[in-house]
């Protein structure tokens, strides 16, 4: 057998060590060994990225996660670790904007990946990345009561009673609590009422709420561990996992029309581009849209968005009547309306109190 350079190992001079070989057999033909060998591509290092999330999220990533790293370490032949971080997700949006170096953010509502895209971390056009506008969740508000359902409260109206002790979230904290917040706001304007008659209604009920824990899970953990109150407003897939895990089994109701909770996904742009992660991040989102993914979501109590997701998803769900947070001017003016600085849920804050 006669070998020779190989006309990469030429090109790149006679000075580079390791140069690749052509082999000639007895018939003349190169050895296929040695061309595989040398096209063969180099296996990636191992990597991690950071996912930031809002709380509820922990059950239903936790078994998602180990099997995107399967399936990209199935595809690429490189390891790749997803690092989590969990907590409110407004006080998960100011810790990306204050340096905690996320890669991939999961968080309750699409304002508050506004607010890390307005701090220049994230670039505009986010939404237009992923299917759906980049919204990989759905879920709707829940009213759990207590066993029997003493105080009879099934309808948004029912809140409006001095002897209903009601349990939400801080909406300067709590992504759970500003789609409570809007849920309340939207059942009087989308029933035919003025945005004064709105106002009214959302400052007495919180003039019924003792505390503002500051988050879903937190303000879960109030109602029926601590016993707190007559109804908690909530996530409707923190009382469907609550359930399925028996931590607590606590009856609830579905007040209609509901808002429709949208849950996004988005890349942080800065980071991955210091980090060198973009292309595992942009799979990773990517990878929640899976039929596999959808399903654990499901599993966890979230209502899917896509097709398979639907399919699968088929009578596990109340159907309820829903309106969005377009009805509000979407989310920049809601940030700007309802919950900046000055506005209408400090307004109110400062009434009720």
């Amino acid at each position: 057998m006669v070998c020779f350079p190989s006309r990469l190992s030429r090109g790149l001079g006679a000075g580079v060590a390791g140069v690749a070989l052509a082999c000639l057999g007895p018939t003349g033909l190169a050895s296929t060994t040695a061309l595989a060998a040398t096209n063969k591509a180099p296996v990636a290092a191992p990597q991690s990225i950071l996912l930031v999330s809002y709380a509820v999220t922990k059950a239903a990533y936790d078994r998602i996660i180990p099997l995107f790293e399967a399936d990209w370490k199935k595809k690429t032949g490189q390891s790749v670790q997803i690092k989590t971080s969990y907590g409110s997700s407004g006080s998960q949006s100011r810790a990306v904007i204050d340096g905690l170096g996320a890669d991939v953010v999961s968080l309750a509502l699409s304002g508050d990946i506004l607010k890390i895209q307005e701090a220049g971390l994230i670039q505009p056009g986010w939404e237009r990345e992923n299917a759906n506008n980049s919204i990989i969740t759905n879920s709707v508000v829940a009213f759990l009561v207590r066993a029997g359902n003493p105080k009879k409260i099934t309808s948004w109206k029912d809140l409006d009673n001095k002897n209903v002790d009601v349990v939400s979230g801080n909406p300067k904290t709590s992504g759970g609590a500003r789609w409570n917040f809007l849920g309340l706001y939207g059942s009087v304007t989308q029933a035919g009422g003025s945005d004064g008659d709105a106002r009214k209604y959302v400052t007495t009920v919180y003039k019924n709420i003792d505390v503002l824990p500051k988050d879903a899970r937190e303000a879960s953990d109030t109602f029926v561990k601590r016993k707190k109150g007559d109804v908690l407003l909530n996530y409707e897939n923190e009382a469907i996992l609550a359930r399925k895990t028996g931590e607590w089994s606590v009856p609830y109701k579905l007040p209609s029309p509901n808002i429709l909770i949208e849950g996004p996904i988005a890349i942080v742009d800065r980071n991955v581009d210091k980090h060198g992660t973009r292309k595992v991040a942009v799979a990773f989102a990517k990878f929640l849209y899976s039929p596999v993914a959808q399903k654990a979501f499901v599993d966890n109590g979230f209502r899917p968005v896509t097709v398979e997701g639907k399919a699968f998803a088929k009578g596990k769900f109340q159907q309820v009547k829903t309106f969005t947070v377009a009805k509000f001017g979407g989310w920049a003016n809601v940030n700007k309306k309802f919950f900046g600085k000055a506005g209408l849920w400090d307004q109110i804050f400062a009434k009720s109190r």
